[in-house]
């Protein structure tokens, strides 16, 4: 096993990660920034089209405070109001600071360009032009990083467990997939960034490797989750015609920046009925709009496929082309034109609110573990306010790595035994052999992952129930403790992909479990969370879910919301 030493590991190269990369460097630690994939090309920041909230002020006038507030009421009062302080405050500088590293965002000179996103009060959203927000974010960071001597990057290193000592993390151990070998790695503090979870179900936005690493990670080591019952659906993901090469996601600038009447089977508007204020302006949250598309289709009332339509038919060809030139020719390459045609979209799974759970210096209860990024729990509460991710990445990352960086060690920076002992706990996981050989004999570890995709989209998406949750929880225990354990990967460790599926299987099964169980024990309707069986929401509950692994079983325990000792209205801290 080959074995290697570094200051501070990261895991993840995404916005968050690289951020963190860049503040830890500048404390001349050295640094070592791996991800499964290809660094800045994996995870879900390359993907993002959309816009980026700050309180710039550049198109309407605006402070951070405006943006906390937004940011706390469409949080239903589970914001760790800390970590959401953090996020909002320091969003305009990191902005202005991708700016000065050549992030080319629409401007008007000087003038940053801004647009009123869903739950916004002001025009507060920044974007590149076209629907390049995330590639030419990620382009920046990849390009920064190049130029720090301090930071190792390695793509195709997969993290399998962390390594702790007396709580406190050591050091991790990983599987270089192209060489085949596994790897040791020592660090004195180790910052997880790996990204969200939605890959756990059917109907995702997500890329292929965000299946829940950073908390199935964190959960082994002795970290805490929290409120991982709230993922968001974005409500208008494409659903027919055919689209080929383009995000399904990418309706929600659209209609954002020009208008887009959102429509039922009977192509009427009707948000309204739901309590809602939409009209051509798109303000309501992502957590109504989706439900009331999914109310509007249980009613028989929904679009052919089984969503809404979304009609850009009142705006003329000129009013398309000026906002989305390039867009509208590759529509025009999938036979799809605005002007004569509405489309179908529908929810579909884009994000998390709930993560690990960590204090303002991103720290979990590991010593020397961080986070960053979509992995962390808090910030936005029951439902994420548009524009809120990549700021958060931004934010996030850096305080983690700086954080990390000024963590002082203090057991031994290396433990090969202990290090040792970890893998041979994987590797006889990996050899044991099957238990009922002959019952899952045609089973692969591909093959259940669909089927646990299948049974969260239809049991724990959009709208649950107490019965549905029951079932879910009880058979993905089933998959967890019954059949996972007769399933065997190939022989070898180059390329193979079925040893990385089994990887990914171990991982999304614990986080799938985790989500039930949160869900199971919130009886109300919240944000994200919403019970058809319990359509209310409940002071009881006005509080944060706990989930930790005790004995290698998960339980639930429930916590005060972190609130600010801050008078947003005053713009002044409040007097203790």
């Amino acid at each position: 096993m080959k074995l290697i030493k570094t200051d501070v590991l990261i895991v993840g190269a995404g916005a968050a990660g690289m951020y963190a990369s860049i503040s830890a460097a500048k404390s001349n630690k050295k640094v070592m920034l791996c991800d499964k994939s290809l660094i800045s090309r994996g995870g879900a920041t390359v993907m993002a089209q959309m816009t980026v909230a700050a309180a710039l002020g550049h198109q309407e006038a605006d402070h951070w405070t405006h943006h906390l507030q937004d940011t706390i009421k469409s949080g239903q009062d589970l914001c760790n109001e800390k970590l959401s302080y953090l996020l909002c405050k320091n969003a305009p500088e990191k902005i202005r600071q991708m700016r000065d590293w050549k992030t080319n965002w629409a401007n008007d000179n000087a003038r940053i360009r801004q647009v009123l996103a869903p739950g916004h009060g002001v025009k507060r959203c920044c974007y590149v032009d076209f629907l390049n927000t995330g590639p030419a974010v990620a382009r920046t960071l990849r390009g920064e990083i190049a130029k720090l001597k301090n930071v190792t990057r390695v793509s195709g290193l997969t993290i399998i467990d962390l390594v702790v000592e007396k709580n406190r993390v050591i050091g991790a151990i990983g599987l270089n997939t192209e060489a085949g070998e596994y790897v040791s790695i020592g660090a004195n503090a180790i910052v997880l960034a790996a990204g969200g979870l939605t890959q756990l179900f059917a109907r995702n936005s997500a890329s292929k490797n965000m299946g829940g690493d950073s908390h199935a990670l964190a959960l082994r080591a002795g970290a805490n989750l929290m409120d991982m019952e709230f993922v968001q659906f974005f409500p208008i993901g494409h659903l027919a015609p055919r689209l080929v090469g383009m995000d399904p996601i990418m309706w929600d600038p659209f209609r954002y920046k020009l208008g887009g009447r959102l429509l039922n089977g009977h192509e009427e508007q009707f948000i309204e009925n739901y309590g809602g204020e939409d009209g051509d302006a798109y303000t309501v949250g992502r957590d109504l709009a989706a439900y009331a598309i999914l109310k509007e289709c249980e009613a028989g009332r929904g679009s052919p496929n089984g969503g809404a339509w979304l009609s850009f038919q009142h705006l003329s060809k000129a009013e398309l082309d000026e906002a989305f030139g390039p867009i509208i020719k590759k529509l025009s390459a999938n036979d799809i034109d605005l002007t004569k045609q509405a489309i179908e979209v529908a929810p579909i799974a884009h994000y998390h609110m709930g993560g690990i759970e960590v204090n303002d210096s991103m720290e979990t209860c590991v010593k020397g573990l961080f986070a960053a990024g979509e992995c962390v729990g808090g910030a936005n509460g029951a439902n994420r306010l548009s524009g809120n991710a990549i700021p958060e990445a931004f934010v996030f990352g850096e305080i983690a790595g700086a954080s990390a960086a000024n963590t002082i060690s203090e057991t031994p920076h290396l433990s090969p035994q202990l290090h040792q002992n970890v893998l041979s706990n994987l590797l006889i996981e990996l050899s044991r052999q099957p238990k009922q050989k002959s019952q899952f004999q045609t089973v692969t570890s591909r093959k259940l992952l669909f089927e646990l995709q299948k049974l969260m989209w239809e049991n724990v998406g959009v709208l649950r129930s107490k019965q549905g949750l029951k079932m879910a929880i009880n058979e993905i225990r089933r998959m967890k403790n019954d059949i996972f354990p007769n399933l065997k990967p190939a022989s070898g460790t180059v390329f193979n992909t079925s040893l990385m599926d089994w990887l990914d299987l171990r991982n999304s099964l614990l986080c799938a479990e985790a989500i039930c169980l949160a869900a199971n024990e919130r009886k109300e309707s919240r944000g994200a969370h919403q019970m058809e069986d319990i359509p209310f929401k409940s002071n009881k509950f006005t509080k944060n879910q706990i989930i930790s692994m005790i004995d290698g079983k998960l339980v639930s325990r429930w916590q005060d919301v972190q609130k600010l000792e801050f008078d947003l209205e005053r713009k002044r801290w409040a007097k203790v």
